[in-house]
């Protein structure tokens, strides 16, 4: 025969049974909202999985020699998890089939304002830039509406936002264009403006100011790069760069604005040693002793 003090017993047991239930629950609810419970969102919670063109320098390739590669170890190793890449070249379809597709979880690079996908907060801060051979006369330049541009024959990735600076300027009659959407793996218009230039084919190169930079280093001799910066006409020519995530990803993408801000100063960094120029939001230039602000 059961006593009062069995049935008190087993509804404590059961009360603590419920509390603990809750109390599990809460905790759960708890871990999703501060972004640590990653299971739902990505392919694997234990593999940084990320979406990168296999030939693409300097933002990547499948030898990991690009400047999202190396960002991508440094985040890995700030996660610890393993890293891995679902190669396809950036071109059209490019976000549909790698995060789209669950194939991948972030994108290394995403302009701020890409309704594509959503964007992280923003950890660089450049500009398309003018190219040229030090001692033309172009090197100084730092607006295409200088006069000196007039007559000259200067290379342009058709369909790009100084495209339309340019036609502004009239600079477009004399113009060399370069294809935008191109199969990064066997053909590549920044390599093709810059090895113009330097032959003497073009006399002044525009382009996104991280392959700006980096080729300009890689060129013998070196290159002049000067951010464009001080447009009176046509669109700004400056933009921040993020990471994209998928728009459901709201815990992913907390957690990765957190590493962001943590290892700002890393991050510049690896920019820098690319030949990225870096901007801050007055639009001064980024060095190796100002790395460590945000853009």
């Amino acid at each position: 025969m059961m006593t009062d003090c069995d049935r008190r017993c087993r509804l404590l047991v059961l009360l603590l049974a419920i509390t603990a239930i809750f109390a599990s629950s809460g905790a759960a609810r708890a871990q999703t909202n501060d972004g640590s419970d990653l299971s739902i969102e990505l392919v694997d919670p234990k593999v940084l999985r990320v979406c990168a063109d296999p030939r693409n320098l300097p933002f990547s390739n499948d030898k990991g020699e690009g400047f999202e590669n190396k960002l991508g170890e440094l985040f890995a190793e700030k996660l610890q998890k393993k890293l891995e890449y679902m190669y396809f070249p950036q071109a059209v379809g490019f976000v549909r089939m790698t995060l789209g597709s669950h194939r991948c979880d972030v994108i290394m690079g995403f302009p701020q304002g890409d309704d594509l996908a959503q964007g992280t907060n923003p950890y660089y801060r450049t500009a398309y830039a003018l190219v040229a051979r030090q001692g033309s006369g172009l090197d100084e330049v730092a607006s295409l509406g200088d006069a000196r541009l007039k007559g000259k024959h200067i290379g342009i990735v058709a369909g790009t936002p100084p495209a339309t600076n340019m036609t502004v300027n009239g600079l477009m009659v004399d113009a060399k264009s370069y294809p935008l959407m191109v199969d990064t793996r066997i053909d590549s218009s920044a390599e093709a403006m810059i090895n113009d230039l330097t032959s003497g084919t073009i006399d002044a190169a525009i382009l996104w100011g991280p392959m700006a930079g980096f080729y300009a280093r890689k060129a013998n001799p070196p290159l002049h790069v000067t951010p464009l910066v001080k447009e009176t006409t046509g669109p700004r020519l400056v933009f921040r760069i993020g990471m994209g995530v998928r728009p459901a990803d709201q815990n992913w993408k907390r957690q990765l604005n957190r590493l962001i801000q943590e290892n700002q100063p890393a991050i510049n960094k690896i920019l820098l040693d690319f030949g990225v120029p870096l901007l801050d939001e007055n639009d001064r230039p980024i060095g190796a002793e100002t790395a460590k602000k945000s853009p």
